[in-house]
């Protein structure tokens, strides 16, 4: 018999039934590796980790990548990914803070034509997925440069400064604010992150919309003959990103105050790193929101530990690196056996 083939004694023996236990529960690997970071560092730097202050500093940290990755999350259990989503972010957060603050609309106009923005910039990636029928990859790609670009023009590359913002539109900065008790700090946007992340999740367990959006990522024509609209679905989930990411940047004028046109240059690679170590597959059909916080904490813990611990940022960099391509190798391994 040939290796690699299992018999029928393997397919249900204890490492299959543990691989399909993962396969099944994508979320379990993830806590593991979180749990273990958080033991480590704890050892390594000590109490000074579990400062009430710390552990909610790390919650601020990984805001904006966990809002963002709720939007690729939904993107990539499609089977698709989108490179565009910090592009998207930043081009809302530039429209809300011009309008506002230079052109002198309400702050409730401004906010609202943000979001639009990104509506219409998420609908653009679906239906250029859908009807040019081209890889998500290569429509994301354009796309990132496309709003990039329209970003820098509307913007002329000039910074809103935090002291122009509280000023004529204190609203935006809100999520900046904090609630303290005791030692720690909790701001608005990290609950707002929370609260976004079990809308999502309410979405895709207990609605039919997400059960299609996991069916047309596991198998697309599957769900075609099962009646489901492949390419509407497509289109809605890239739309709901784009307001997801406009959210997003919403949160990250809170998060610096400011508004720039530069801000959130690694949220696009941030928000795959969090998805993919949360344990969704990039190739459709598995994985959850929960996995994408949980995912986003270990990426925060892992930066947040080794600098108490006084490493240099380029090994927090790496520490990541190496997590994403243990991340991918063990999805593709359940996926291999489990199949």
């Amino acid at each position: 018999m040939s290796a690699g083939v299992p018999h029928e004694e393997g397919r249900h023996g204890p490492q299959w039934r543990l691989h399909q236990f993962l396969h099944d529960n994508p979320t379990v690997v993830p806590f593991l590796v979180l749990a273990l970071s958080v033991a480590l560092f704890s050892a390594v730097v000590g109490r000074r980790f579990f400062h009430p202050f710390n552990l909610t500093l790390v919650l601020q940290q990984v805001t904006i990548i966990a809002i963002i990755g709720t939007a690729q999350t939904l993107v990539i259990l499609t089977k698709g990914i989108d490179l565009s989503v910090g592009a998207i972010m930043v081009l809302a957060s530039v429209v809300m803070g011009r309008l506002a603050v230079h052109v002198g609309l309400p702050v409730e106009v401004a906010f609202a034509a943000g979001l639009l923005v990104g509506i219409a910039c998420g609908a653009v990636n679906g239906l250029l997925v859908t009807a040019l029928r081209l890889p998500p990859f290569i429509v994301t790609l354009g796309t990132w440069s496309i709003f990039g670009a329209l970003n820098l023009w509307y913007s002329n590359s000039e910074t809103i400064r935090q002291q122009e913002v509280e000023a004529a539109a204190p609203f935006l900065q809100w999520l900046g604010t904090a609630l303290r008790f005791g030692g720690a700090r909790l701001t608005y946007g990290s609950l707002l992150m929370l609260g976004l992340a079990a809308l999502v999740w309410y979405l895709l367990h207990r609605t039919a919309f997400g059960r299609h959006i996991y069916a047309t990522g596991d198998d697309p024509d599957a769900a075609r003959l099962a009646g489901i609209d492949v390419g509407r679905v497509t289109v809605a989930v890239y739309t709901i990103a784009g307001l997801i990411c406009a959210i997003g940047g919403w949160a990250l004028i809170g998060r610096i105050g400011a508004i720039s046109a530069i801000s959130g240059n690694s949220a696009n690679l941030d928000s795959i790193t969090a998805v993919v170590i949360g344990g969704t597959s990039l190739f459709g059909g598995r994985g959850s929101i929960v996995g994408t916080l949980v995912g986003a904490l270990i990426v925060g813990t892992f930066r947040n530990g080794l600098a108490l611990a006084g490493a240099d940022a380029l090994w927090q960099e790496f520490a990541i690196g190496v997590l994403i391509v243990i991340a991918v190798a063990i999805d593709q391994r359940i996926r291999e056996v489990a199949s």
